[in-house]
């Protein structure tokens, strides 16, 4: 008998239930044409739970996903909810207890420049000429910022604030052993980025990361500081494959790599624990400034089903197939509203649903 896979759909707030609209369509598809017996259960989370039940992430909804293979989530957050205590926003009420709960330790966030899109780089023609094909894997539930923190004040001094590094070497060892299996899967080149000519967290991350290297001889490791290494990703991207942070610097370095490839619209992300279960999700935000507008870009939340494919069903083929559908509805020139250089030419967003839908059934 045909193994069902549960899958725990939360479209959330702002453009998320309107890219999560088109999803449904590659995942129908994928379960029509694949047999793939998968099984949909959508719940609240974010702002628009805290309007319903008060919460950002209701017990039903976290129930719902322990019951579930897989995450699919949209996007969280808005200006309507900035006025609630920080931990009862919809980020630190939904996205950061999801993360703990699940130890969902390993953020991985592909960041490609796809050939058509080069005129939308920020960076020079010369520069990006070479393929840039980017992996950033970030530690996601550690370190600073989950780390003690408290703001005070002081009668001689006035407000003062901090915010504490805190790495065990078991959470630094994990991460790095699955950075090393994913460099080996891809071209065994792995870039570890620290500060560890100043902080004593960056140090331990930077002997632990070594350690793990003995395990994996046919991965070219190499270390950059923080400060240089985003330079060096501005100046040669393509010398890059995999790149190893922790949670703050994965959060920079992961968005800067985002930046060189044009549209936030593009990029998809898995976060995952040692189960290989995962959540997975674009990478964009919840853009409530257009939503509504039927103008977003769903190719990240699809890209999100390949990962999914990829990390949580070892579906490669399948993974691949989508991202060589979007390749091929890129390269015959569709654009959505942010890959648009001409903003009166442009396919909306059920548009480009449909045609990726269409592609992906000639390519698979």
């Amino acid at each position: 008998m045909e193994k069902k896979f549960h899958l725990a759909i939360l479209p959330g707030d702002g453009i998320g239930p309107e890219v999560m609209h088109e999803a449904y369509k590659i995942l129908s598809i994928l379960k029509k044409k694949c047999f793939i017996n998968f099984i949909f259960h959508e719940y609240d989370i974010g702002g628009v739970a805290i309007d319903k039940h008060g919460t950002a992430l209701p017990i039903h909804t976290l129930i719902g996903c322990e019951k579930s293979d897989a995450i699919l989530l949209g996007s969280v957050g808005g200006p309507k909810w900035n006025n609630l205590p920080d931990e009862k926003q919809p980020e630190r009420g939904a996205l950061l207890p999801l993360r703990k709960h699940f130890n969902l330790f390993a953020n991985i966030r592909p960041s490609i420049l796809y050939t058509e899109l080069r005129d939308l780089s920020p960076l020079r023609q010369d520069i990006i000429n070479t393929n840039i094909n980017i992996l950033c894997v970030r530690e996601l539930i550690s370190g600073i910022y989950f780390g003690k923190s408290q703001k005070k004040h002081s009668v001689e001094f006035g407000d003062y604030a901090f915010d504490t590094e805190l790495y065990y070497q078991s959470e630094i060892y994990r991460i790095a052993d699955m950075a090393f299996k994913i460099a080996q899967q891809r071209n065994n080149k792995l870039t570890s980025i620290d500060k560890a000519n100043v902080l004593k967290s960056s140090k331990l991350w930077r002997e632990t990361v070594n350690n793990v290297a003995k395990n994996y001889p046919k991965v070219q490791l190499s270390h950059l500081y923080i400060d240089n290494a985003v330079m060096q990703i501005i100046k040669n991207p393509s010398h890059f494959d995999v790149i190893l942070c922790s949670n703050l610097f994965g959060d920079i370095v992961s968005d800067e790599c985002a930046a060189i490839t044009g549209s936030i619209g593009m990029l998809a992300s898995a976060s995952l624990n040692e189960k290989n279960f995962g959540m997975y999700e674009p990478a964009g935000g919840s853009a409530p400034d257009i939503q509504g507008k039927n103008i977003a870009n769903p190719i990240a939340q699809i890209l999100s089903i390949a990962l999914l494919l990829r990390y949580s069903m070892k579906l490669y083929e399948l993974s691949d197939a989508i991202f060589e559908t979007i390749k091929q509805v890129l390269k015959k020139g569709y654009r959505t509203f942010d890959l648009s250089n001409n903003k009166k030419d442009y396919v909306n967003t059920n548009q480009m649903g449909d045609i990726i839908s269409q592609t992906l059934l000639k390519e698979i």
